[in-house]
């Protein structure tokens, strides 16, 4: 409980200083926070790297969205994906330590984002995480 307060704490600040106005939401217990800023919904999970970042192509992959686009510089992976009416979709995975990953979920066009379409990736994340 103190890492996870700790963690919250250092993200906390990490935004602030930044100049970032985000939404940052407590959620359950090893669920991570939740973080809303420029239309990308970020959340963090207690899982490592490997298991985060295959459980999001898994999901796409089952949501038959194509991966157009994927680029890693070893501690961070973007997928361009595009859903089946063709609007774009983005996820981040992140490494934040060896037993926590941040993924962050950007749907739609600049300007133009479906907040609920990426709170419902975060869904099928946390449900999959939890196997």
């Amino acid at each position: 409980m103190l890492k996870r307060l700790f963690f919250l704490i250092v993200i906390s600040g990490l935004l602030l200083t930044t100049g970032c106005i985000a939404l940052v939401i407590g959620a359950g217990a090893g669920a991570g926070t939740f973080a809303y800023f420029d239309g990308q919904l970020s959340r963090t999970y207690e899982a490592k790297y490997d298991k985060t970042y295959e459980v999001c192509k898994s999901i796409l992959k089952d949501l038959k969205q194509p991966i157009l686009e994927e680029k890693t510089d070893g501690i961070q992976t973007t997928i361009k994906s595009q859903r089946t009416d063709e609007t774009p979709m983005t996820v981040k995975v992140r490494i934040i330590d060896p037993n926590w990953t941040e993924v962050s979920v950007r749907t739609g066009f600049s300007g133009v984002w479906k907040k609920e379409i990426s709170a419902q990736f975060h869904e099928f994340i946390a449900e999959r995480i939890k196997k």
